[in-house]
């Protein structure tokens, strides 16, 4: 009589799990700093993180959603990073925090607000501050909160975008200060009453 073993299907191990996604995103962060993301292929990518191709898809459907991943976690270091400083007084403080950081990981932030993923990058970017503005303390406002953080987000990615698209972008101090103008203290800063 033929008994049939019962089939289980093992789970990676987190860490493990954790090390590969870890591996896919670094790798594809490097080869953005090469080409546009429409150059690069998963098997270029499986290759330099030395993960099997067929590990790639356990992983991520496409490349596409392998660069959501990568943003997502962007976007939260990013927020994490400086919105406790915007809730100061200072929000040149936190503009510049921002600037710097973009500046520094440049052609990833340039392939995420300019490239194809762009409308889902910034649609996570306004989730993700949207979340974290609601545990922020709240101060007395002129403005509902769920519009100020909307209005700064949208605005701050669009002058962001603009800036990454320059041939002679200016430094991070000068587009920190625009930015904190146009986008930032009008929206955090305590209007004046008349």
């Amino acid at each position: 009589m033929d008994q049939k073993m019962p089939t289980t299907t093992k789970k990676p191990p987190q860490k493990r799990l954790t090390r590969t996604r870890a591996a896919l995103c670094s790798t594809l962060l490097t080869l953005l700093e090469e080409k546009a993301l429409e150059q690069i292929t998963v098997k270029e990518i499986t290759a330099r993180a030395d993960i099997g191709y067929a590990t790639f898809f356990r992983h991520y459907a496409d490349k596409e959603e392998l660069l959501h991943d990568l943003a997502a976690q962007e976007i939260r270091r990013l927020l994490t990073m400086t919105l406790p400083i915007l809730y100061t007084e200072d929000t040149q403080a936190s503009t510049q925090a921002l600037c710097s950081y973009v500046w520094e990981h440049r052609v990833l932030w340039k392939a995420l607000l300019t490239g194809g993923a762009s409308a889902t990058v910034k649609e996570e970017y306004l989730k993700q501050a949207l979340d974290l503005a609601e545990d922020a303390p709240k101060a007395e406002a002129w403005l509902p909160a769920e519009l100020a953080v909307t209005f700064a987000v949208t605005s701050a990615l669009d002058i962001l975008t603009w800036w990454l698209k320059q041939k002679k972008p200016m430094s991070n101090k000068e587009i920190a200060v625009i930015l904190n103008r146009l986008a930032i203290a009008p929206v955090y800063q305590p209007q004046k009453t008349d």
